[in-house]
Parts: C-alpha cells; structure tokens; sequence
C-alpha cells in the first residue's frame, strides 16, 4: 500500500537573496531523503517540493509511504542538522504534518457581512489553536471568537479581505498537525443605478432605468414587491417605464440581487430609484431625467464597464460629460481581487492582469479611469512582493501591462489625466511600483523586451556596459567598476515621455517648461554604486539645452543634483555621469536640498570641510584636557565641568566619524546598503544624542550651581547621574529604535542618505524630538541664569557702564550659544523649508561644532590657561599668577559688580564666560 502524506517545512533562510530556489528545492529533498530514509514504510527518494509560499518562507512538500504510523520525531533533529549543514537556518518546530480538510461544512458559497463558524475535527489528542493566514485570531477578539474548547472558530461580518487559509492546529509531541482550509469569500456586489433621484416631466413617455452589477450576480428592478419586466444586456438591466400623464406620481424602484434571498437583509443587495414629477426644466433626456442649467447628475457607464459618468446641463439645454469614473469590468474585477491578494496567487494573478491588458487594449487606453486603476493594482502588487522573490515571468507579465498603459495608444489619455490635475500621482505611483518590484527580482540572469521597455538583470563581477535593444533607441549604460561583484537591473523606457510630468523639483512650485528629450532609465542596485554613466539620444533636437537629471521621488520633480552633462562629438547624443553627495543638514531635515549643481557643491563642500576641522579641534581639545586633567580635579565644579567637556568633545568625535562613513556608503540617488548603513546609523544616532545629553547635563549643572546656590550634591553622585542620563538614555532611545524597526526594513532612508528612515516610519523623530527637546530647555536654562545674574546687579555700588554690562551679557551669550547646542535650533528651519540659506546656516554652524567646544569649552578657559602654562614654564605660571593679582587689586572697584555677576555660576562664568 503506498499512501501520499503532505507535510510543511517552515523554513527560515539567512539570506534569501542568495538563494537559487531551484537549488533550495533540490536540497530540501535530498535532506529528507537522507534523514527519513532508515524510517520503516518510507519509500525511498519519494519527497517532492510541490512549491514555495509566504511565512519566513514555506516549502510544502510530499513524501510516500507504505503506513501513516511513521515515526517522525526520531528524525526531525537528524534532518533538521542536514539542512543547517547546507546553510538553511530553520525555525522552532519547523515540521507540521498538513491535511487539507472541511472545517466549514456547507456547500453555501459565503458572501461579505455574513458570520461564519469553522469546526476542527480533532482526531488526535492535543492543545487546540487556530491560525488565519498565519496570524493568531485570538489577538482580535472583535473580528473573531474561538468557542467550544477551542474547536470552533466563529468569523464576524466578513470581508473579501479574510478570504485565506485557515488552519486548526493540535500540538501532539514535537509535530503539529494541521488542518485547513482555504476560505474564498465571494466579492462585494457592487450594483449602480446611477443618480438615486431622477426628475422626469409628466408627458406621458417612456423613461429609461438602467442598473449594473459587477460580473458573476443577476439582478432585478422591483415595484411594490412586484418584479418588472426589463431587457438584459452583459451585466446590466434595463427598465422601461412609462410615466402616466393622468396618474403623476413620484414611485420608488428597486433594482435587487437576483435569486439570492438570503443576502436582501444587506445594504449592499438592493440600490433605489427615486422618480420625481417636475414640468419645469431646461435639459432632458430619457436616462438621466430632466434638470436646471448647471444641475450635475450621474450615470450609468457604457456596456462592459464599471462605474458612473457625471453630466451637466449646459447653457445650450444639453447634459454634457464633465467626469468619467468608468473602469473596464475585467479590470474592475482584477482590481477587487488585488484588494485581498495574498502573495501565492501573485504570479497566477500577474498573468491575468496582463491577458486582460492586452487583449483589450483598446477600451483601456481610452479610459482616464481604467489606466488610473490598473496602476493602482499594480502598485498593490509591487508592495506585496516584498515578502518574496520574483521571478523573470512575473516580472515579464507585470512589464506587458505597462507597455499597454505607457505606450503611444494612451498618449492622449496621459494627457487629460494632466488636465485633471492627477496625472503627476499616478504616473509617480506607477514608477514607484516599477523601482519597487525591480527591486525584489530573484538573482539570475535575465533580458525581458517588449514594445517600449526593456529589462536586463544581470550581475556585474567588475564593470559593465549595455545598449537598449528596442526600436529607435541606443541608450548606453556604463558602470564603470564596482567593489564586488553584484546583481543589478536595468530598465530602459522609450514611452515614459507620455508618462511622467515634466515639473522641477528645485523650483517649490514644482512649474516647469522643460520637456523629456529621451528615454528614461531606471537602476536597481542593493550596494553603493559610485559613478554611473548614460548616453541618451536626443529625440527632438530642436529643442536645445539638454540637461541631466533623475526623478526626485523625494520631490516629485526632475532634479540635476549630482548629475553632470559631458561633452560628446555627435551632436544627436547627450551623456550624464552622476554621482551624488550628502550633506550635513540631512541629520535634522526630512527634506534633501535640492538646489542646482554648483550651489550643491558649496554645501558639500562646508560640510566636509566644516566636519574635518571639528574633527582636529575634538582632538586637540582632548589632548588638552588629559594633559592637564590632574590640575583640574581639586575643584568639584571645575571638574564636573571638564567631565562634561570631555564626553561632548569623545560624542561629537565619534559621531562626526560615523556621518562620514556614512555618508561615503550611500549616494543620493542610489539605494543605500543596508548592512554598513544600520550599523553606521545606530552609532551616529547614539553618539549625537549623546552629546545632546551631555550639553543638557552641562546646563542643569550650571543651573544647579546658579539657582540652587545653597544646595549640596556629593562629586560621586553628580557623576552616577551625569553618565546615567548622558549616556544611557540615548542608548536606550537608539536600541528601541532600531530593535523596533530594523526587522522592517524601515529604520534608514531607502535612498540617498545613509540616516534614520523618514518617509516609511518617521524614525527621525527619534533622534529630532530628543534633540529640539534639550535645545529648548538649555535655551530656557539660559534666559533664567541671564534673569538670575542681572538681579544681583540691581543696587551694586560702582557698577561698570550700561555698555561694559551689555558686552558682558553678549559674551555670556555668545560663549554658552554653541555649548548648549542651541545652533541645532536651525533645525527647525531645515525640516520645514528646503530654502538653500537655512541648510546653509546650519551646516556652518553645526559642522563647526568641535571648533567651538575647543575654543569656548577649552581655550578661554582661564583654569586652563594657567594650568598650560604651569606645564609648559614653572616660571610663567608664577609672574601670570602675579600679574593676576596686581590687576585685580587696581581694578577692583570696577569688577565689582561683574564680580558678584559671576558669584556661583558654575565654572563657565568664572573661568569662560567672561
């Protein structure tokens, strides 16, 4: 006897992206094979991969075997060690034997709002839990109720959205055992009567009520209870229906679900029309009724399409069309599917959308509704691909379609979708969809041609050159070396000059009169590509002045930052090399600046600049600080304050030294690598919010010694709390952050910059809210020592000129500005405005930072003055220490009142300030 057992892996895989699934089948069989191979009523070399599926990645696969009593649990570890030693990592309880089975046990097709109730069968003994679609119903108690000791599971009000596989799983020893089901609920019917009140004149002919309903339901129009006879035609019915001229009346019809009582008790099964009696009217017409000069109506749609079409009645006593929400029916049906597509059925689905593209081509790129819709599902597709890998024909058919809605037939149609104002969210939705998808192409080596596009995935060991082989294009793409080798995709389009809008991102009103003057190319590449080069030809050489840029998706805008035109010898050519840089004001601001080339440079260039000399001042200010550390520890003041120093100074060091490395791995533009820029970005976020916490312990301090004048605090307490809060709070922000996220792919930027995600999770918040927060308080801490300091002025015997007194204010101000990290406060202009000045500002003043803890956290101190001076000339220490004194003595009188200024204000008014 030889019985077919199906049974699951759950296979976690370390780098799904190596992985030749192919290859992984082939070693999954051979393993099983291996490790069941000595079980008795195992037939040898039988187990089969049957396909791959969504959950860390399924495998399900088929063994044969001469009994059902095999003893699995005896082997699971010996297999489980075979598929490691072949580089498969596998989950906890990685083996489950599956039965597909009937949990819900009628032969009723189930609609949307009603309840079902599924039953497990449960023919082993074991703990009962229930998964749908791999998720735990238990955890949404409002949707779902497990009943009767766990053997029931009840489905409230349901959607198309839990159509899935529902599974009763009964733990018994080491090997779960699993029912399921796959549950498909019918789609919503969607029945359109168009305007719900129509206005008809009491003449005595005949109105016409037409009512629609998506594929696969009948319908009925119904009066009083009493079924009326109407034409059908594909979809839709047709009631004729003569208003009496002696009886006018207002009546009430309804068009109804077809043979289908059971579901009259929902709103969504019946659709009324109401007829009105009006004699006074300026435009008529049997369907839509009769109304006023500038009244709006709907519809019904043509035949073989979905939806409503707005008229209004003009001043010449006509309804005209205004708005048309018409959707091909097939495409309509294809767009309810996408709404609880799962990902197994994407390549089945994929292969239907495009069929239906392509055989009705020509509805579809007429219709401003249908090509908005099918970019809407392709959009869905892309995002739910990025749990999987896909393949050449999925990707072949996912391209077929938007060669159908990009090529020359739909020019017309891209051009209302302009005029409506919504051509620049589709046709950006739509390259969205195509750089997402490309992204997730499994790592072989493939072409894909069609009309207008064309597809090369290939992988690069050193460098590498390709020309488009479509008609009338010669675009070349050269990758001039890459570090190692690497898979990437090319996409050449000859059409997207239907498409794309030709706005600029530099200009705020994103108004342009620039046009696309050839095709359009789109790289995929998961590491830092440095230089990339393009020769285009130009398609109208009439119209000048070509320029290099690439879509800011940012933006939304064609952006010539980091993209350089070269000069060629043919004059029908044009090519770009770009390469892009990043600049300091990314760490606060959400928005890039994009400004034009060379403005872009200059900022670079403060940055890098700016960020080198703080780097050397850090250094130095440390060299400092340790060489005169013992001098300055027989102070308690002086000493928590130069701690503080020195943790700004070692934060800001390191920190500066991670936004480099940073920004050298990821290139505005490209695809930051994932890998060297999470580790790059957790230690930048740490270490700049580190040297946020520790200016804030700088202020309290100095706040503490200000205001609290009387109070105590012992050295090693100040110093618990100052490390506590100066280094473990923003460790602790850090690893939620990135712990939370990571997983997700969605803690960095995806492009451009190698820092926290912005678009996806607002992870820059993360590190912005922390920081304006301190900003803010150290500001506060600041205005009360300056209130504090000119209060104990008031009444002061010999007090210095107004103007001695406001210099002394400045330089108190001037001196604790940078300190206290109040130059960040110019983040708050960067994150809401890419106005070229701000970004400006801000990189000079926080790239410059190091400098400024040098000079006013160091330098002018006169501590360390003296203590400098005492190392480097016993003697110099001495007649300073002298002159010190005798100045003193001869001006006391004056220093009074700047005396008494300083009187307990930590060591920054005493030994910098002033």
């Amino acid at each position: 006897m030889s019985l077919t057992i199906e049974k699951t892996f759950d296979l976690s895989l370390t780098n799904p992206n190596d992985q030749d699934y192919k290859d992984l089948a082939g070693k999954i069989e051979s393993s099983i094979n291996e490790g069941y191979s000595k079980l008795l009523g195992y037939i040898d070399k039988t187990a089969k991969v049957n396909n791959f599926r969504a959950g860390s990645i399924i495998a399900d696969f088929t063994i044969n075997s001469t009994t059902r009593s095999l003893g699995f649990s005896s082997v699971n570890t010996q297999v489980s060690e075979i598929l490691r030693n072949k580089g498969i990592s596998l989950t906890q309880n990685a083996f489950a034997q599956c039965e597909e089975t009937t949990l819900y046990n009628t032969t009723d097709k189930l609609y949307p709002s009603q309840t079902v109730m599924l039953n497990c069968a449960q023919s082993v003994e074991g703990e009962i839990k229930w998964e749908v679609n791999k998720i735990d119903p238990a955890q949404n108690s409002q949707k779902y109720s497990i009943v009767n000791n766990n053997t029931s599971l009840i489905v409230k009000n349901v959607t198309e959205h839990d159509r899935g596989r529902y599974s009763c799983i009964i733990q018994r020893n080491s090997i779960p055992y699993i029912q399921w089901q796959k549950i498909v609920i019918e789609q919503l019917p969607t029945i359109n009567v168009g305007e719900n009140k129509r206005i008809f004149p009491c003449n005595g002919k005949p109105v016409l009520l037409k009512c629609c309903v998506n594929a696969g339901y009948k319908i009925e129009w119904v009066l009083d209870g009493v079924v009326q006879p109407s034409s059908i035609e594909s979809g839709c019915i047709t009631l004729n229906h003569t208003i009496q001229s002696r009886n006018c009346k207002e009546e009430t019809f309804t068009c109804r679900l077809k043979d289908l009582q059971n579901l009259l008790q929902y709103s969504y099964s019946n659709k009324n029309v109401t007829v009105k009696i009006n004699e006074e009217f300026d435009c008529i017409n049997e369907i839509l009724g009769c109304g006023k000069t500038d009244d709006m109506v709907k519809g019904t749609c043509d035949i073989g399409m979905e939806g409503n079409i707005t008229y209004k009645c003009e001043s010449n006593k006509m309804w005209r069309k205004k708005l048309d929400n018409c959707v091909l029916k097939v495409i309509k049906d294809l767009d309810r599917k996408a709404e609880s597509l799962v990902v197994g059925e994407i390549p089945v689905f994929v292969s239907q959308l495009s069929n239906a593209a392509e055989q009705n081509i020509d509805n579809i790129t007429q219709s401003v509704a249908t090509v908005s819709t099918i970019v809407e599902i392709l959009s869905k597709i892309a995002d739910l691909s990025q749990t999987i890998f896909i393949d050449k024909p999925v990707m072949e058919n996912f391209l077929k379609t938007v060669d159908v809605i990009v090529s020359d037939r739909a020019k017309g149609t891209w051009q209302d979708l302009k005029n409506g104002n919504i051509s620049g969210n589709t046709s950006i939705k739509l390259l969205q969809a195509i750089e997402t998808i490309s992204g997730r192409l499994s790592d072989n080596n493939f072409t894909i041609n069609g009309t207008s596009i064309q597809l090369n995935r290939t992988k690069i060991n050193n460098s590498f050159s390709g020309i488009s082989q479509l008609p009338n294009s010669t675009t070349l793409v050269e990758i001039p070396k890459v570090p190692e080798p690497i898979f990437i995709t090319i996409i050449v389009f000859t059409n997207l000059d239907n498409v794309l809008p030709t706005r600029n991102a530099n200009n705020e009103n994103h108004t342009s009169d620039v046009s696309l003057n050839g095709d359009v190319v789109v790289i995929k590449v998961n590491q830092t590509i440095n230089n990339i080069s393009f020769t285009f030809d130009i398609v109208n050489e009439t119209l000048g002045n070509p320029q290099c840029v690439f879509w800011n998706l940012r933006l939304n805008g064609w952006d010539p930052t980091g993209c350089e035109k070269k000069t060629l010898n043919e004059t029908d050519k044009v090519k770009c090399e770009c390469n892009h840089t990043t600049s300091f004001s990314i760490l606060m601001s959400p928005i890039l600046v994009m400004s034009d080339k060379e403005l872009d440079k200059y900022l670079s260039y403060i940055t890098y600049i700016g960020v080198a000399i703080s780097m050397v001042s850090l250094i130095l200010c440390l060299i400092i600080e340790m060489t005169i550390w013992k001098s300055l520890r027989r102070n308690d003041t002086t000493y928590i304050r130069h701690v503080s120093i020195v943790n700004i100074a070692v934060s800001l060091l390191i920190a500066d030294i991670c936004f480099i490395i940073g920004a050298s791995i990821a290139k505005q533009g490209q695809p930051t690598p994932e890998g060297p820029c999470t580790a790059a970005v957790f230690f930048m976020h740490f270490f700049y919010l580190a040297l946020f916490f520790w200016m804030f312990i700088s202020a309290l301090l100095l706040f503490y010694r200000t205001v609290m004048i009387l109070s105590q605090m012992s050295r090693a307490k100040m110093m618990a709390i100052a490390f506590i809060v100066g280094y473990g709070t923003p460790l602790l922000i850090a690893v939620i952050t990135v712990a939370s996220l990571a997983e997700h792919h969605k803690y960095i930027t995806k492009t451009n910059a190698c820092w926290l995600n912005w678009d996806e999770s607002k992870a820059l918040l993360a590190f912005v809210i922390p920081a304006l927060t301190i900003v803010a308080i150290n500001l506060l801490v600041l205005i009360v020592v300056l209130y504090k300091m000119l209060r104990r002025g008031v009444g002061v015997r010999n007090q210095p000129d107004e103007k001695h007194t406001l210099v002394v204010i400045a330089r108190f101000i001037a001196i604790l500005t940078p300190l206290f990290g109040l130059t960040w406060g110019f983040g708050i202009g960067t994150m809401v405005s890419s106005a070229f000045g701000i970004h400006v500002v801000f990189a000079i003043l926080n790239s410059l930072q190091g400098f400024f803890v040098l000079v006013f956290g160091t330098l002018l101190d006169s501590k360390v003055r003296v203590s400098l001076s005492g190392k480097l000339s016993p003697s110099k220490l001495s007649s300073s220490r002298t002159r010190s004194t005798s100045a003193g003595t001869s001006s006391k009188s004056r220093l009074d009142f700047i005396r008494r200024m300083r009187r307990n204000v930590f060591n920054f008014s005493e030994a910098n300030t002033f």
